[in-house]
């Protein structure tokens, strides 16, 4: 009985079939819902009974026939397709690489990890503490009380009432005294929050601050500690002076001026002809502050100093806009 379908012409289809959506538009044309072996399937019920099982066996050769040609086919093509694959993505694994360029560390974070380094090496620990502060912690605890004008002078970033973002790294001095017991030796580096913006400030900045606090410490201590930090930082033969000066948080306060290192302290713009810098202030620890932590005064002295790392870096490397550290300028900071 003959099914009217040429089998050498559907073997012939299926190996002419170049690609995979070819082969695929052979199956739906032989095999879909209206494929040519699908419709002789349904026609099954027109052919008489006595021919009927021998008619149904044929197609399902048939079926069987297209359905082995067509996976050996498709196994083939895929096979294909995977070598051309591989080919095309090939690497030459003897061409030279690519060029890297090496990155370097932002302006401020050499400073900083460079000033850090020098405290520690003397004996100062890190601490730190939230950029989130009560307003006893940034103002009270250190002897700035609601109606002290000192306020004034912070531009204050206020969330609430009591609620603020720190204008200076001095509440984790405070802290760290309220959490601890005298000896107390470490420095307090951090962000800071400020309400202004022009050449040399920023509402954003980073400080870095810190307190010693034992029996005996004297002026000549504090002297000392930060006249070495200067020669270490910017060199042996940079001259430093300290001049008298007022902070609420500590009796007597000071502050720091370094030899212009712009002019080498002949007189310039940048240090308005004086020869000199301010680098950082300074002073004892006022006792209100030991009074509000619950440690003794008459018993224990310290010492405090607190300094911008936007400022010192900008003396280091003679920069003389502080927004160029925020604007992220690749020609810029390249330079470091």
């Amino acid at each position: 009985m003959d099914l009217g379908v040429d089998i050498k012409s559907i073997i012939a289809e299926i190996d002419n079939a170049s690609n995979l959506n070819e082969l695929y538009q052979l199956k739906v044309k032989y095999l879909g819902k209206k494929g040519i072996i699908s419709q002789l399937n349904k026609n099954l019920k027109d052919i008489e009974q006595e021919k009927r099982v021998e008619f149904g066996k044929k197609i399902h050769e048939l079926r069987v026939l297209f359905e082995e040609k067509y996976e050996e086919k498709e196994n083939f093509l895929k096979n294909e397709g995977r070598k051309q694959k591989l080919a095309s993505e090939n690497i030459d694994i003897t061409l030279a690489g690519f060029p890297f360029k090496f990155g370097s560390l932002h302006p401020l974070t050499r400073v900083y990890n460079e000033i850090v380094d020098i405290f520690t090496a003397m004996g100062f620990e890190v601490a730190t503490g939230p950029e989130i502060e009560s307003d006893f912690y940034n103002f009270e605890a250190l002897n700035i009380p609601k109606a002290h004008p000192a306020r004034d002078m912070q531009d204050t970033f206020y969330i609430t009432d009591e609620i603020l973002l720190r204008t200076h790294t001095s509440p984790v001095q405070i802290r760290t005294m309220l959490a601890q017991e005298p000896p107390v030796k470490i420095i307090a580096p951090g962000k800071v929050y400020r309400c202004d913006h022009d050449v040399t400030h920023t509402p954003m900045f980073h400080q870095v601050e810190g307190l010693l606090v034992d029996e005996k410490v004297t002026f000549g201590d504090l002297k000392g500690t930060l006249t070495l930090f200067i020669k270490r930082l910017f060199g042996d033969d940079v001259p430093v002076r300290f001049r008298p000066s007022f902070f609420p948080f500590t009796e007597p306060s000071a502050e720091v001026d370094m030899g212009c290192v712009i002019c080498g302290s002949k007189g310039c713009r940048v240090c308005k002809n004086t020869g000199w810098l301010e680098i950082l202030g300074c002073g004892m620890v006022h006792p209100n502050v030991f009074k509000s932590v619950n440690y003794d005064f008459t018993k224990y002295r310290g010492f405090a100093f607190g300094m911008g790392i936007e400022r010192i870096t900008m003396l280091k490397y003679g920069i003389n806009d502080l927004r160029l550290f925020f604007e992220n300028n690749v020609k810029f900071l390249g330079q470091f």
